[in-house]
């Protein structure tokens, strides 16, 4: 199945109090492919949440410590970025300057180099 390369940012209006902006990856195999990022403005410090679904449902290693390691590395290389940490089983928390979009391209472009694994674990035997 061809994978989109078309990354969405949602209109202010749109957005929660507390979310200075929105980003998502449109796909048709969400599980798989389906990424978001959002500012988080509230509280001392903002910081972006980028949300991985195929990471909610990845939980064997070698694939599980594989993703979770070029997500991180991924995430830490995009410019402007102070800071990476797991926030959640699925949700990175990043600080710094970058993008969303810049931070949403480098988390599709790990779980579309690791799709075929993730579908292959998912799906199970047979």
């Amino acid at each position: 199945m061809p994978v989109t390369e078309e990354f969405w940012q949602h209109p202010a209006a749109e957005l929660d109090e507390g979310c200075a902006e929105s980003w998502e990856r449109l796909t048709d195999d969400a599980d798989i492919h389906g990424v978001d990022a959002q500012k988080i403005t509230h509280g001392k410090f903002p910081y972006w949440s980028i949300g991985v679904a195929v990471a909610e449902f990845v939980r064997a290693d070698p694939l599980e410590s594989e993703l979770r390691q070029r997500m991180a590395a991924a995430l830490g290389a995009v410019d402007g970025v102070e800071r990476v940490w797991e926030e959640d089983r699925e949700v990175w928390g990043v600080t710094g300057a970058a993008s969303g979009e810049a931070l949403l391209r480098a988390a599709a472009g790990v779980v579309d180099h690791l799709a075929a694994a993730a579908r292959a674990c998912i799906d199970g035997p047979g």
